[in-house]
């Protein structure tokens, strides 16, 4: 699985998960669900992702978006 693939499953289950907590534990892990979108809203203008740089550094493999 390259860093693309991988950075968008982690976004997604990140999302997933503080949604989950912040229906049923308590509504503050919904800013953790704000902070990860707009994580991936600046990766979208900028290219520069620092969960793809961590990725990048253990040595997987690099997609097209995160060159």
């Amino acid at each position: 699985m390259n860093i693309d693939r991988l950075v968008i499953s982690i976004a997604g289950t990140f999302i997933v998960v503080s949604l989950a907590l912040g229906h049923f534990v308590h509504p503050a892990f919904l800013l953790f669900t704000l902070f990860v979108g707009l994580n991936l809203l600046q990766a979208g203008f900028t290219g520069f992702c620092p969960l793809a740089k961590i990725l990048n550094r253990i040595g997987k493999v690099s997609g097209p978006a995160f060159d």
